[in-house]
């Protein structure tokens, strides 16, 4: 199902599609006093799709299908109830809407699955309704749902300050090729930004800056380059908690991976590789280790949520 150009009556249900994000730097400045950390964060959207369908109901109820679906609360909690319940208040509406989520990204793992959905859904309500917000409006809303969000709406590649909602475009001069390796159970952003916080007490942490190696990597779309300068200030913090990432992050690189990190706050643990050949070589020998659950292979960027 889709919507027709411009939504509102006659449209029985929109479908979008919206993928996962991969942060090639995330650069954690200290606590700030709303407990929140400033961050630079550089995200590329990778093809790993979740799909989210919104059809008219009495109420609003959200249903989810595909693997560890039985890991997505299934209530008002849910970013992608939240968004339509936002976008609903805004335009003098009642959310009744039926959301469906078809999942392929990672639960918990790092790769912003519920902030896509999130993003995903309200494209589609605004969509359905009609109510034909401007885009400016929609990175509003999603920034109010949460700090990865508005890049799930935008996709491609930005560098994301402040708490990471605050997005820059950034060129990208090619295709990267990646392997993710997906661990068993989540990890919880709070307790990993906690640990970190634990880990740097008393050393002043410095102000968060993008890399200027890693932006030039991504312009020239130079893998090998790219690799050299990957980041992930949250990784220790990730890897004090589970000490078993060191293994699979070793696995990957032993694989032939050019680089290694944790994403995000983890656990899913991302490999740059240099072409497609090698990303598949690298995800038969993760998925043969032990030391991960399964092994998906993505490309990036993508575009960000788009109605199907």
């Amino acid at each position: 199902m889709s919507g027709a150009e411009g939504g509102g009556a006659g449209v029985s249900g929109v479908t979008v599609r919206v993928p996962a994000k991969v942060n090639i730097q995330l650069a954690v400045g200290g606590a700030r006093p709303d407990g929140f950390h400033d961050l630079a964060n550089v995200f590329l959207a990778v093809s790993l799709f979740d799909e989210v369908t919104v059809v008219p109901a009495e109420s609003l109820t959200v249903t989810c299908t595909g693997p560890d679906a039985a890991q997505v609360p299934l209530d008002g909690t849910n970013l992608a109830a939240r968004a339509a319940t936002l976008l609903a208040e805004r335009h003098g509406l009642a959310p009744d809407v039926h959301i469906h989520i078809a999942k392929d990204i990672p639960v918990a793992g790092g790769m912003a699955g519920g902030s896509a959905d999130g993003a995903a859904a309200l494209l589609a309500c605004d969509v359905l309704w009609g109510t034909g917000s401007s885009r400016a409006e929609l990175l509003e809303i999603c920034a109010e749902l949460g700090s990865d969000v508005p890049f799930s709406l935008a996709g491609g590649a930005a560098l994301g300050v402040g708490r990471g909602e605050r997005l820059t475009p950034l060129e990208v001069g090619g295709e990267f090729h990646w392997v993710f390796a997906v661990a068993d159970g989540g990890l919880s952003t709070p307790a990993v930004y906690g640990e970190f916080d634990r880990l740097t007490a008393g050393t002043g942490v410095p102000a968060p800056e993008a890399s200027p190696a890693l932006l030039e990597a991504l312009r020239a779309g130079d893998a090998a380059a790219l690799g050299a300068a990957l980041s992930n200030d949250l990784q220790p913090a990730a890897l004090s908690l589970r000490p078993s990432l060191s293994e699979t992050l070793e696995a990957g690189l032993t694989a032939g991976a050019l680089a290694a990190l944790v994403s995000g706050s983890g656990p899913t643990t991302a490999f740059l590789v240099k072409d497609a050949q090698t990303a598949e070589s690298v995800a038969r020998t993760l998925l043969t280790s032990g030391t991960c659950r399964t092994a998906r292979v993505a490309s990036s960027p993508v575009p960000g949520a788009l109605v199907v």
